[in-house]
């Protein structure tokens, strides 16, 4: 028998086995979302997620994404001419400065603004026959949603993929249209409103459902702490219920004002932060003082009270009452204007206006007051849009 000071002795640490990261695309989850929280702009954003696989996935799995559609700008997609390109309809791309002449389709070029990064000439391209065939119902999550005598296409806008549900009921006057989730949502519907009736597709399947009117058509849906709510073209503003069957309640409301509803044309409802506002210039007074209210639930009936300021806050408005505007925190972090309102203009790029009336920034070429949106122009006028990957959380 062996002593013990003969025994063999094995050791039973181990050296750990570092693995080698090849290059960037190897780069962990954990650094790559570090590095997302950091980007301030959209343009560097989609330029992160398109760099590679691992990258764009790594952004799929970030899960404050749709928390960036509150901490930096949207993008203002403004009308184009008509252009004749080699390129894939719908693609993100820096504007180019020529044309081939053996164009294999004929695309309408959509120019494209970053306000936290604008010193690049970009576009996003679109077949032409979606603006002859088709007329412009909302943009939604990233998405433009066109309908035309039934048919109804809802397509990325920088990407190009199309999703067509069923032919509507209804065969003509498409007033309004909005997604209430990501297309990839399990939970996503599709909403296209007419004069008289309120049309829901719950996605994926192969009919609508249809909810008779009221009052008259709902052109705006927003989403308020888990809850939709609507309001039609005369301001009324109700909650939207989508199950078990589609239907509106009417939220019983009163102004706490001098201003009257009949002062009001075509406002816009924002959700900014917890709190859900109505936004308009005052035609009466002036035709460059735009004017706020809250809605206070915590009456009874509910209160649209007036705001004084916007804090640190910043509101995106656009040119087309179709499409919805968005609210902005901090924009001092891409060098925006707190207690702004900025307005996209049908013929100059955008203005910002102070809440009290005042012009604080004109970056157009000489409008310096709101101007009253077209109506029903069955092509989209200057609006504001997230990608639709802003939206994914996980995805």
């Amino acid at each position: 028998m062996q002593s013990p000071s003969r025994l063999s002795l094995v050791s039973t640490s181990v050296t750990p086995v570092v693995p080698r990261l090849q290059g960037w695309a190897d780069l962990p989850d954990g650094p790559l979302h570090s590095i997302v929280a950091l980007l301030g702009s959209s343009i560097d954003l989609l330029a992160f997620a398109a760099t590679c696989h691992s990258w764009r996935a790594a952004f799929s799995s970030y899960r404050s994404a749709s928390n960036l559609c509150t901490l930096i700008p949207p993008l203002l997609i403004r009308p184009g001419g008509p252009n004749q390109d080699s390129s894939l309809p719908c693609i993100f791309s820096e504007k180019r400065s020529s044309v081939p002449e053996n164009s294999r389709y004929m695309l309408r070029t959509r120019k494209v603004i970053d306000m936290a990064n604008n010193n690049r000439a970009l576009s996003c391209h679109f077949p032409q026959e979606i603006f002859e065939n088709t007329h412009f119902a909302g943009s939604s999550h990233g998405h433009l949603i066109c309908c035309y005598r039934g048919d109804c296409m809802v397509i990325d806008v920088f990407t190009g993929a199309v999703v067509s549900p069923p032919r509507l009921p209804f065969s003509d006057g498409y007033y309004g249209g909005t997604l209430t989730a990501p297309l990839t949502s399990p939970n996503s519907h599709l909403l296209v409103s007419t004069q008289s009736s309120l049309f829901d597709w719950p996605v994926g399947s192969d009919s609508w459902q249809e909810l008779q009117l009221p009052h008259g058509w709902i052109y705006q849906i927003v989403q308020l702490n888990g809850q939709f709510i609507a309001m039609d073209y005369d301001t009324r503003i109700y909650t939207l219920r989508l199950a078990p069957r589609l239907g509106l309640q009417e939220i019983s409301t009163e102004w706490c004002s001098e201003i009257e509803l009949e002062s009001y044309v075509r406002p816009w409802l924002v959700v900014c932060g917890n709190d859900l506002l109505m936004v308009d210039h005052f035609v009466q007074l002036s035709p460059e003082e735009p004017v706020c209210h809250r809605l206070d639930m915590s009456t009874e009936p509910a209160t649209w009270v007036k705001v004084k300021t916007l804090d640190n806050w910043a509101i995106f408005v656009g040119g087309d009452e179709r499409s919805p505007p968005f609210a902005c925190v901090r924009p001092e972090r891409w060098r925006g204007t707190c207690n702004s309102l900025y307005y996209a203009h049908h013929s100059d790029p955008w203005s910002v206006h102070g809440l009290r009336g005042h012009v604080d920034l004109d970056l157009g070429t000489g409008h310096s007051h709101f101007n009253l949106r077209k109506r029903f122009v069955p092509t989209a006028m200057a609006i504001w849009v997230y990608p639709s990957m802003f939206y994914s959380d996980g995805r």
